[in-house]
């Protein structure tokens, strides 16, 4: 029986590495809408060449960050998977804010991604950490030690149609914190999450916009926060409790 040894000083070493190109750390970021991209879509994306791309999605590939598949001529390549994109999202959490941006269209799109968010496949930005904070509230999820679902929670999935009781798993976590980038506090992740996501597009609480990850909160959508939790979703942004507790949510 051959005994592994723990990961060495190189081993860390090489796996920043991957992150340490402002190109390959622009293509995985974009991943993290959940989707999988053509190496000319992350091309466009990140204003490189072609042939740069292909030479850096090839290192992400190899180093176990990211899967791909081709279909014809596209070559297609997403992230390896939920643990992928929680080293990103945090390593996001945790960098320094970016610098504020320049021109309109550059701060719309800013404050987009701040308002609503996919994080590979649970909500995140205002949003995300709007429902995470009233599910708390009303006892649908406990933090004693980490997130974890109560017994009215998994209720309260089931009543939205879901059974997480029976949701495939394997070795994801029922519920998790994620620390969000944009709000600094924790947005609900794991299978829990990604259910909660999934069941928002699918009902058309929430659209896709743009070519990024932000996300758009319909009249559907505020009607269904405000019914099962309490959420106000205003035009602008603004996120309040059913109490008026707009700082709750917002900046």
């Amino acid at each position: 029986m051959t005994h592994r040894e723990p990961h060495t000083g190189p081993e860390l070493a090489r796996l920043a590495g991957l992150l340490a190109d402002e190109t390959r750390a622009r293509f995985c970021l974009a991943l993290l809408d959940g989707r999988a991209w053509t190496a000319g879509e992350l091309a466009r994306h990140a204003g490189v060449a072609a042939s740069t791309a292909s030479e850096h999605l090839s290192r992400l590939v190899e180093g176990g960050l990211l899967t791909q598949e081709r279909q014809g001529r596209h070559r297609y390549v997403r992230l390896a998977g939920p643990r992928v994109a929680q080293l990103i999202e945090d390593l996001s959490a945790h960098a320094a804010p970016s610098p504020p941006p320049r021109t309109l269209r550059a701060s719309g799109a800013s404050e987009a991604m701040a308002r609503a968010r996919t994080c590979y496949d649970h909500l995140a930005g205002r949003l995300g950490t709007a429902i995470t904070t009233a599910m708390l509230d009303r006892g649908l999820l406990q933090r004693a030690t980490g997130f974890a679902l109560t017994d009215a929670g998994m209720a309260w999935y089931r009543d939205l149609g879901m059974d997480l009781a029976t949701a495939p798993r394997g070795r994801r976590p029922l519920a998790r914190d994620c620390l969000d980038w944009t709000e600094r506090r924790p947005h609900l992740a794991g299978v829990a999450g990604a259910a909660l996501c999934r069941h928002a597009l699918d009902a058309g609480w929430c659209v896709r916009i743009g070519s990024q990850r932000a996300l758009r909160v319909t009249e559907e959508g505020r009607r269904a926060l405000h019914d099962l939790l309490g959420i106000t979703y205003g035009a602008a942004g603004a996120i309040a409790d059913d109490a008026g507790r707009t700082a709750v949510f917002g900046h």
